[in-house]
């Protein structure tokens, strides 16, 4: 099965790393930059649960000529999905599958209206995972999963041999019999634990202790979940209570993707994810207070990177 990989930053070179560590037909669609950066060090894991060294990956530029590939894993940032819905046309055949590993749920209508629902895939991960300086991948948390599946429900015949294909990495790499539950799910995680670490400036740690931290985390978190049920989204009637306890399992030092970006001046995807769901509330209605300032602190934020450009 050849695998083609959009991305070989902190999720991309992890999962396709591992898949190359496996001995899968692994190919990573990187930009000019990063391409030479891997020319020089390889793709490097630095992880918890063990670290690879892959010396010569396989690489592609977008534009580049190769035949089309099986599947397609999207491990890029949301702002960057229109470019990467560009760069993987030339590579997507008539059994090409595209899976995406991004948070949210807006990216699908996207994906669904360029390359078919037939060709698209339901797909999530959890993991915790950074570039370092060098550009290796540094991975700590004890979760390191990535979930795909038919958003129609079930395990069709292509899910099962994509999972066989999958089986036996340094991780999990898994088929899901309910992938849209289970992608409204970690949104609405991803939304809370993004918004209160942004928000608060703060890890999980220090938000648990503090004397509200708790109880705005779960007003933030039921407000994302009324958004989600006028959506008519599969959500579990339990789910905020779920994740309250996820959220308290999370290490002390735990901190959103979005928070880290936030730290190391990126962008972030304040649009796809908060701003989605502040979209839809104010279709149908809905008060979300919190949502609405964790939201706008986001565009603060974006707006004082464009102010020292």
């Amino acid at each position: 099965m050849k695998v083609l990989v959009l991305g070989a930053g902190a999720i991309g070179g992890y999962f396709g790393g591992r898949l190359a560590e496996r001995g899968v037909d692994v190919t990573f669609l990187v930009r000019e930059g990063r391409r030479r950066q891997l020319e020089q060090r390889g793709l490097r894991i630095e992880s918890i649960h063990g670290a690879f060294h892959l010396e010569k990956p396989q690489l592609l530029a977008a534009g580049e000529m190769a035949d089309s590939f099986d599947v397609i894993l999207l491990a890029n940032k949301a702002y960057h999905l229109p470019d990467s819905i560009q760069a993987i046309s030339s590579y997507v055949g008539e059994q090409t599958v595209v899976i995406p590993l991004l948070n949210g749920i807006a990216h699908m209508e996207l994906l669904w209206e360029r390359f078919g629902r037939e060709r698209v895939l339901g797909g999530l991960c959890f993991i915790e995972s950074t570039l370092n300086a060098d550009g290796d991948v540094i991975q700590t948390s004890k979760t390191h999963d990535a979930v795909f599946g038919e958003w129609g429900g079930g395990k069709s015949d292509r899910v099962l041999r994509i999972e066989q294909a999958f089986s036996g990495i340094n991780g999990v790499m898994r088929a899901s019999e309910n992938i849209q539950q289970e992608a409204w799910h970690k949104y609405l995680f991803i939304t809370t634990l993004s918004g209160i670490t942004t928000l608060m400036n703060a890890a999980v740690g220090p938000i648990a202790a503090s004397q509200y931290g708790l109880e705005l985390t779960r007003q933030l978190a039921e407000e994302v979940a009324a958004v989600m049920h006028a959506c008519d989204a599969p959500i579990s009637p339990d789910i905020v209570d779920k994740q309250m306890g996820l959220f308290l399992k999370q290490a002390k030092t735990m901190k959103s993707s979005m928070l880290r970006d936030m730290e190391k001046g990126l962008p972030v995807e304040g649009d796809h994810l908060q701003g989605y769901l502040l979209e839809r509330a104010e279709q149908f209605g809905i008060s979300t207070p919190l949502l609405k300032i964790v939201y706008n602190n986001l565009k603060v934020y974006e707006q004082k990177q464009e102010d020292v450009k």
